[in-house]
């Protein structure tokens, strides 16, 4: 076997990696979600998360992958590769790498769920289940493919003109976070969220716990989405693309901490852990082409930028249970901007190293284009669904919970059974509950 045959294998290897990686930020996502929302609805969210895979990866193998890595027509959309039926000659790192076109799809196709699990936490708790999954599949199938199209596919319109986002703050998080911020404003608040004279009412999560874990496996993924988009095991780079990557995330979550215990007199742990992915979500687009130091500063700035984020989608009565416009839409794009100030590595130098004006005025265009696309497209849908088919629950159903109106069951199974019930059908004689019921006779007995 030869050199390129062993390099191509470990390529191969490195970049299906990097795809489970990325896959499983959708655990990340369900459990924080589920963690910010309240108990009545944490089913519900995660049925959003898992549909997402399921419509994400069905749309991005129909349409979405020809979209975006197709030949291209006006650097905005491709018209070949759909159902990967065509062998994507045009992508000149596949046959650079050695990476088979399935292997690359895969890895993209995680980033295609992504997008569209960052609109089901904006949504939560109001939003109807089937309309959420022909979003679902429209985000994946065309929004994502079209505005990755323009900032990736070779000669897209702003890959032409130079545009640097080497794993997605604008082309993933921003598209995702301002597709998030249109959805909700065509949907609605939740019922008694907002107050007569516009302030906020708080409504808790119903597991921190279990945020502080979704939090950690994205994280923990973000290993994946970063250093794996450099396509390439055998690259000394993807070694500086996790130390960034780290201490951006670092940098966020502890100055949301320090921000949040100035301005609120306690460290909130909701906005910690939204300023740990918020560090991520920055330096996304620039963690290969920016130094440590300056990843730091990156990340520190997006962990305050998150809080005035959340605080300002709550003034304009954008009701987002999550934070995902903030941490996504807003340090999306912020990380997209910073590159254009901060890139210092490899040949392209950003405005503070020298680099003058041209590369931020492309990060600029770039981002304001996709994230407008993001916004349009998504307003136009949700307005379709809600004029067709109605996007948002009866307020009964919301009172109740999306578990039980959506999906007819609750998430935590003890919460839907009454003892006394049970009880009750004992003293009856009726057979309820099997081996529960025995258990339940036998510690009555016990007790008496």
């Amino acid at each position: 076997m030869d050199m390129n045959n062993i390099a191509s294998g470990l390529n191969t290897v490195w970049v299906l990696l990097a795809s489970a990686l990325v896959f499983f930020m959708e655990a990340g996502f369900a459990m924080l979600e589920a963690g910010f929302v309240r108990a009545k609805n944490s089913l519900n969210i995660i049925m959003k998360v898992f549909i997402d895979c399921c419509t994400g990866l069905l749309g991005y193998f129909l349409i979405g992958f020809g979209i975006m890595y197709g030949l291209s027509k006006f650097g905005v959309f491709g018209t070949t590769g759909f159902l990967l039926q065509d062998s994507m000659k045009n992508l000149p790192l596949l046959a650079q790498f050695g990476l088979p076109v399935e292997v690359y799809w895969m890895f993209q196709a995680a980033f295609a769920v992504a997008v569209a699990t960052i609109v089901s936490g904006a949504v939560a708790e109001r939003m109807k289940f089937l309309p959420y999954m022909v979003f679902s599949f429209l985000a994946t199938a065309v929004i994502y493919p079209v505005a990755g199209h323009m900032v990736w596919n070779p000669d897209g319109l702003f890959a032409k003109m130079g545009m640097l986002d080497f794993a997605g703050s604008a082309a993933v998080h921003s598209v995702g976070g301002w597709a998030a911020l249109a959805a909700v404003l065509v949907l609605g608040s939740r019922t008694g969220k907002y107050k007569k004279d516009g302030s906020a009412n708080v409504m808790p999560g119903h597991s921190m716990p279990l945020a502080a874990l979704g939090a950690f496996i994205l994280w923990f993924g973000w290993f994946g989405f970063n250093p794996g988009s450099a396509l390439n095991g055998l690259d000394g780079s993807i070694a500086h693309i996790v130390v960034t990557t780290n201490l951006a995330a670092a940098a966020g979550g502890l100055l949301s901490a320090l921000f949040t215990h100035k301005r609120y007199g306690k460290v909130d742990p909701s906005m910690t852990l939204n300023g740990a992915l918020a560090g991520l979500v920055s330096i996304t687009a620039g963690c290969a082409y920016v130094n440590t130091i300056s990843a730091i500063i990156i990340g520190a700035i997006a962990g305050v930028l998150v809080v005035f984020g959340v605080e300002f989608m709550d003034k304009i009565r954008a009701d987002d249970p999550v934070g995902a416009i903030a941490v996504h839409g807003v340090c999306g794009s912020f990380g997209t901007i910073a590159v254009g100030l901060f890139a210092s590595v490899g040949t392209a130098k950003g405005l503070f190293f020298g680099g003058g004006f041209k590369l931020l005025g492309v990060q600029l265009l770039g981002l304001l284009v996709v994230s407008a696309w993001a916004f349009l497209s998504t307003f136009g849908i949700f307005k379709l669904l809600k004029a067709v088919v109605g996007i948002k629950v009866t307020v009964d159903d919301e009172l109740e919970g999306l578990d039980m109106s959506e999906h007819g069951m609750r998430s935590y199974a003890q919460s839907a059974i009454d003892d006394s019930l049970i009880l009750e059908e004992m003293e009856t004689g009726s057979d309820f509950g099997g081996s529960v019921t025995a258990n339940m006779k036998l510690k009555t007995e016990d007790a008496h």
